[in-house]
């Protein structure tokens, strides 16, 4: 269809305009009317040529990409360059961005030996306008230039990929993830296809579909941003999603990120093969290639693992699980080949599984971080989901939370690896392995993932052939995964009732207790560096062995409130602030609203408050404070003591500056939160208090409001503990009644408004029920 258009902005605004065109295929239509324009502004001549190259060339031009072109010719530079002016300026004129260049072959030639980004453009020449002959040339000697240098250009090539990646990250587990540059993304598709085009691999069908989506959502990024956006940033989710035909923006996500893991699986082979060749057989003195046997039909060869030529995976099940094992123990790559035989080839598994795969799988587990390689191989392979199909519902499923840098089965696969790192520390680490495994495997369902998974682990655990006691066990760890970081980051370890808790839900078992323990420090390594520090690392210990002292009927260490130190604090009466690693402690006269009044002071200080020990003696405030500063370093004391002093005597307006410091902090393009704030009261899980928590997004000085709504209710408050990750945060604060007892029914509910005001949500009716 000819175009009538008379600029390329038009160009592609018709073509935007028409019904049905979706992602690569818009691009290639977008492709073709382009080629039409520029046609009709540069006629056949002889001895001249336009030639598209990148996203263009390929006829996978995205809406609002540069053109990419090149005018090739045979000709005076004087007479050139007025034929370059007729196309070049009308694209500028059109507003369309372009990148351009006017050269004979030879000097196109002789740019790419030397610049590997013009080399790799060159090899998607497209003749669009000209001397047909002339595009021909260039594309030949081009390709010939590739395929006698790649071999030795391919370190550069690989080494542009690093530093890609190590910028934009990897598209497989980013929640925004970009589309082009990432690990696994469509640069990474292009190289492929250099490689392909130096006849150094074949590129496979899955890298192929993998590309095209990418293509598709890019496309779609371009459409529903209207400029040349590349990061796919929650925002534009689920706009691209319903483009593209997705449920939501989850499965558009998902999708992305599972094109980027296969995109990432294939390059990582692809670079393997290229820039270490398996080495060739010996001519002399043996026959056929280098082969070592490592099991029962397993075999290395060439740096990889492969299947013995006898071997029959249909007759041995467990083959896929023993090559697997094999793989992960000598750090070696299992082959494609035998991947594929054992995808095509194998028998499924009896279940429940005989004990010797049971064993196989354990024992790759326990190959800690070489196993992750091994296992995502089998996956991309259909293999593991075959094994576990349960896996399914969590393959490249992300995690809406910013400390979490992997998807929930990538997540799966790292914990137990994490976890095989500390198999002396427990019994049965066996058990352990698995439960690492699957402890996150509810979060492919609805509901909270601890409970709905447990069921689901215990069904795949009694697959695998565990004794009915073993499968207790692993229904156990995913049950109770969390029990001791919310325990320790929530509640008072020095109150008995806590170690009660925590003891009823391990039902008395030390070994439990320290599987447990293992496996939240595991998980915790496995999510992000945000998921621990050494304060949650020492709380967590600390109540672990409190726990273990008191079910052996040991005396428990004594949690004293106020030590030494600070009733040396208390009984000097008098304004005192004590700087710490990680602990500040502030001693002050008590009146109602100090609590409050401290905790403003450190916000103002940058000083996000994490668990506060609220003790008196003799009239005066002894609080002592675990606090992370935002930047990095402890504030100066004397400023610290100075500002406190002038709040506490009226002249410095606590209120005012937190607020202009909040809006400091909040960004210009916050989200509200996914879930409105909640309030908790428990009664029974405290000595001599009452709990009640407020679960809410964070924010600037909450933890001040949240306090003074509490002593505004009458509402005594005997310690705090903070947790927060990523963007939430549970304050949890052991309260008591103005005449020391339990927290009125009446105030419950006036404490239940403010704290829901002060977290900046509607207030709700009290919500009484256990979490």
């Amino acid at each position: 269809m000819a175009v009538i258009s008379t600029s390329l902005d038009e160009v592609r605004a018709e073509v935007l305009s028409r019904p049905g065109l979706v992602g690569a295929r818009l691009g290639r239509v977008l492709s073709e009317a382009y080629d039409t324009w520029l046609r009709e502004h540069l006629p056949a001549e002889a001895d001249i040529a336009l030639v598209a190259v990148g996203g263009l060339g390929r006829r996978e031009q995205a809406p609002y990409s540069d053109l990419d072109l090149v005018l090739v010719h045979r000709r005076p530079a004087p007479t050139v360059q007025a034929i370059a002016d007729t196309v070049w300026y009308p694209i500028w004129d059109s507003g369309v961005r372009l990148d351009h260049s006017v050269r004979t072959v030879e000097q196109a030639v002789a740019v790419a030996r030397t610049d590997l980004k013009v080399m790799l453009g060159l090899l998607d020449v497209r003749h669009v306008a000209g001397d047909a002959a002339l595009s021909g040339d260039l594309r030949e000697r081009a390709l010939a230039l590739w395929r006698r240098t790649a071999t030795a250009r391919a370190p550069e090539l690989a080494a542009t990929g690093r530093a890609r990646w190590a910028a934009a990250g990897e598209a497989a587990f980013l929640l925004e993830p970009d589309l082009k540059d990432s690990r696994g993304g469509l640069r990474d598709w292009h190289a492929l296809r250099a490689l392909a085009a130096a006849q150094l691999l074949d590129v496979p069908a899955v890298a192929a579909e993998a590309g095209e989506f990418l293509l598709d959502a890019r496309v779609e990024l371009h459409r529903v941003t209207g400029r040349a956006e590349d990061v796919l940033r929650a925002q534009e989710q689920a706009a691209v999603a319903a483009a593209l035909d997705l449920a939501d923006d989850d499965a558009v996500l998902r999708a992305v990120n599972e094109a980027g893991r296969t995109l990432a699986h294939v390059t990582n082979e692809a670079w393997r093969r290229v820039l270490d060749p398996p080495r060739p057989a010996r001519r002399f003195g043996r026959r056929g290639p280098d082969r070592r046997p490592l099991a029962q039909d397993v075999v290395a060869q060439n740096g990889e693992v492969v299947l013995a030529l006898a071997a029959d995976p249909w007759a041995d099940p467990v083959l896929v699980l023993r090559a697997a094992r094999m793989a992960a123990e000598h750090d070696l790559p299992l082959s494609p080949f035998a991947v594929d035989r054992l995808v095509s080839e194998s028998a499924p598994l009896p279940e429940p599984w005989p004990a010797s795969a049971r064993d196989e799988l354990v024992a790759l587990l326990a190959t800690g971080a070489r196993a992750i390689s091994v296992l995502e191989a089998l996956d991309q392979a259909g293999l593991l989901t075959r094994l576990v199909p349960e896996w399914e519902v969590v393959r490249f499923k992300a995690q809406h939370n910013p400390v979490h840098r992997y998807t929930v089965d990538r997540h799966l696969l790292e914990c137990a690896a994490r976890a095989a790192e500390r198999t002396r520390e427990v019994a049965r680490p066996d058990l352990l392995l698995v439960g690492a495994l699957l402890h996150d495997i509810g979060k492919g369902y609805p509901g909270d993932h601890s409970v709905v998974g447990a069921p689901v682990a215990g069904a795949i655990a009694t697959r695998f052939g565990f004794e009915p006691a073993d499968v207790e066990r692993v229904v156990a760890l995913v049950r109770h995964h969390l029990l001791l970081p919310h325990t320790a980051t929530r509640r008072d370890p020095g109150d008995m009732v806590t170690l009660s808790i925590v003891a009823e839900r391990v039902g008395g078992s030390h070994e439990l207790l320290d599987q447990l323990h293992a496996l939240t420090i595991a998980d915790a390594a496995a999510t992000g560096p945000a998921a621990w520090s050494p304060w949650k690392g020492s709380l967590v210990r600390e109540l672990v062995e409190r726990v273990h002292a008191m079910m052996a009927g040991e005396p428990v260490a004594s949690d004293d409130r106020l030590d030494a130190a600070r009733l040396v604090l208390a009984e000097a009466g008098q304004l005192a602030v004590e700087v710490h690693a990680e602990r500040i402690v502030l001693a002050a006269a008590d009146r109602p609203g100090l609590l409050s009044d401290e905790s403003g002071v450190l916000a103002l200080h940058s000083l996000d408050v994490r668990s506060a020990d609220i003790a008196t003696h003799a009239g005066m405030a002894v609080n002592a404070f675990v606090v992370s500063p935002r930047f990095g370093s402890q504030p100066d004391a004397a400023r610290l003591h100075a500002d406190l002093a002038k709040v506490l005597g009226g002249s410095l307006p606590l209120g005012e500056r937190l607020r202009a410091k909040e809006r400091a902090y909040r960004p210009d393009d916050a989200q509200p939160p996914a879930a409105p704030p909640r309030v908790l009261w428990f009664d029974h899980e405290a000595t001599d208090a009452t709990i009640v928590e407020l679960r809410a997004a964070d924010s600037f000085g909450l933890l001040h409001r949240v306090t003074a709504a509490l002593e505004a209710c009458a509402v005594d408050i005997r310690s705090a503990r903070v947790s927060t990750l990523g963007g939430s945060v549970v304050d949890a604060f052991y309260v008591t009644g103005s005449t020391g007892g339990p927290v009125e029914d009446g105030v419950r509910h006036r404490a239940t408004d403010a704290l829901l005001a002060a977290a900046g949500g509607a207030a709700v009716s009290l919500d009484d029920a256990a979490p």
